[in-house]
């Protein structure tokens, strides 16, 4: 009887992990590749439904007007890239190779635009430098007046600068971190400068990081809807375009060709990460010494200029946001109320739309990702069966949040879909952002379990535990400060998103962030930086929360590992 149990244990433990992986392929299939599939089908076909091969993309090309959109927003995209990658840099090597007191605040600072909604940088710039700006006008005659071109490719690029920046900052912070010691030790003893040293040891050294920081400034800005809509103007860029297309004339068909143009630069940005991370591998090893900081003075002080000014740049945008939305009528009277917040917390609002939202997308995303993460990592499921399943989870990466809304809008409204029933429910943008944000969290996910000893998997087979068994009793709980990192990441950025769910609410069901759009459409600019600030205040309870439950879960394990 027990020989039987041994050897039908590992078989339903096989059988079982691969109907898992088998629902999971499924579900990413009608999450994330038939919807695509419908985009390139409407590319290429006319309001009728009938085959025209590149017909749409032809018109597009030969309309003015739409190949100015384009070129405006490869314009605005390459100039945003070389100033954000630059600021982070600079702001990365002075926080990771310098002596500079405060970095923790710095750190802090430069993090904060993570926590708002993109519209907001548009919204403080409004507010800065917009007709009845603070520095347009001297602030209010006390001083000299100073006026900027704001609507336009002026106020888009400083927008994009600050959504970016931080992008770029964190993953140059990274590879400074990481970087091997003994290369700068091998560099002074061949008697080479500290300019020389840093051109051909700390750049070649953050190359990878460099190119990965490029495209993901790139794309981020290419794509971006939030900041193109607030400063705009007459200024159109492919994202504005692609809304008109889908909104303004109700043309799928163009709309779907713009679609396909905004996935070209995505997608190369993908390929080209991947080979650069395969590359990267074998930089670090073992052996590796972690870099130590030599005194300064001088290098210290510039460093820290540095960082002072790009961090109240930042501070004001905030700050000034948070002055406008507290004043009665910006800028004729400066009685400090609190009448913009008024109904944001009332009943169904676009505020705790974003809250129910946000909530459903971090607590089913984090179970999903938990589960599909071990399923491909840990089990022993058929090989070509989790290899589709990783590379179904790659996709969402190559796809910009505004292109993964329109392609929801082609397959959940066609009354022909078994899934019609979740278009213009909650549920329908709780999908969109789960898939919208997956990919990270998968990736971060599997990072988590591989730093778990598989003797744990193997121990369990050995003694005929079922699998499930493992995961929950094990695996979970060792695993609960990284699912509780990533219910934060779908948490905060399903509250400042925008381009994914810019098709997809019901009017009843308005995000916060949908809200701050309309807002600023009608002319309530304080209403929609009190909104941003809402949703700031929101992500930052949120970081806190995680911050203090993670700790607690870190010094249990501790204690369970520790030696009496």
């Amino acid at each position: 009887m027990d020989t039987w149990l041994k050897r039908i244990r590992p078989n339903t433990n096989n059988w079982s992990q691969n109907s898992f992986i088998l629902i999971m392929i499924l579900a990413l299939i009608f999450t994330i590749l038939l919807p695509l599939g419908e985009l390139l089908i409407k590319a290429v076909s006319n309001r009728d439904g009938n085959f025209i091969g590149f017909a749409n993309f032809a018109k597009y090309f030969s309309t003015p007007t739409l190949v100015t959109s384009l070129l405006n927003s490869i314009r605005v995209s390459i100039i945003t890239t070389v100033v954000s990658v630059t600021l982070g840099f600079g702001f990365a090597y002075a926080l990771e190779r310098s002596g500079i007191r405060g970095k923790w605040f710095f750190r802090s600072v430069a993090l904060l635009p993570l926590f708002a909604p993109s519209m907001l940088h548009g919204l403080a710039l409004i507010y800065l430098f917009g007709n009845q700006g603070l520095i347009s006008t001297g602030f209010f005659g006390l001083l000299p007046e100073f006026r900027i071109e704001l609507y336009g490719q002026i106020g888009i690029v400083l927008s994009e600068i600050l959504y970016t920046f931080p992008q770029a900052f964190l993953i140059l912070s990274v590879a400074f971190a990481s970087s091997d010691y003994r290369l700068y030790e091998a560099a002074e003893t061949l008697g080479a400068s500290k300019w020389r040293t840093f051109w051909t040891v700390t750049v070649p050294g953050s190359k990878f990081a460099l190119i990965s920081s490029i495209f993901v400034c790139f794309v981020l800005t290419f794509t971006d809807f939030g900041a193109p809509k607030v400063v705009g103007g007459q200024f159109n860029v492919l994202a504005t375009d692609l809304f008109k297309q889908v909104i303004g004339q109700q043309n799928m068909q163009m709309g779907a060709a713009v679609g396909v143009l905004m996935l070209i630069p995505a997608v190369l940005s993908f390929v080209i990460d991947r080979i650069s991370e395969r590359k990267q591998s074998g930089w670090l090893s073992a052996k590796s010494m972690p870099y130590r900081i030599e005194a300064n003075k001088l290098r210290d002080a510039l460093l820290f200029l540095l960082c002072s000014v790009i961090s109240a740049a930042i501070l004001s945008i905030i700050l000034v946001a948070l002055f406008g939305s507290i004043v009665r009528v910006w800028p004729y009277n400066l009685q400090i109320s609190f009448s913009h917040y008024d109904g944001f917390l009332d009943g169904a609002g676009p505020f705790v739309n974003s809250l129910i939202i946000s909530t459903g997308v971090a607590l089913i995303g984090g179970v999903v990702t938990f589960l599909f993460a071990y399923l491909i990592e840990k089990s022993r499921g058929y090989a070509l069966l989790r290899n589709a399943a990783y590379f179904l989870s790659m996709l969402p990466l190559a796809l910009p949040g505004l292109v993964l809304g329109l392609i929801y809008v082609f397959f959940f409204n066609n009354p022909n879909q078994p899934l019609h029933g979740l278009y213009g429910t909650i549920w329908i943008m709780i999908i969109c952002n789960i898939v919208h944000f997956y990919s990270v969290s998968f990736l971060t996910m599997t990072s988590a379990l591989k730093k778990l000893d598989s003797e744990f998997e193997a121990a369990s087979e050995t003694m005929n535990v079922p699998w499930y068994r493992t995961l929950v009793r094990v695996t979970l709980p060792m695993s609960l400060p990284s699912i509780l990192e990533i219910c934060m990441y779908y948490f905060i950025n399903s509250m400042v998103t925008v381009s994914a769910i810019i098709f997809l609410y019901a009017p009843d069901l308005k995000p916060a962030a949908i809200a701050i759009v309309n807002m600023e459409d009608s002319g309530g600019t304080a209403q929609a930086a009190a909104m941003s600030l809402l949703i700031i205040l929101a992500n930052l309870i949120m970081r806190t929360v995680v911050m203090l439950a993670s700790g607690s879960f870190i010094g249990k394990e501790r204690q369970l590992v520790s030696p009496i």
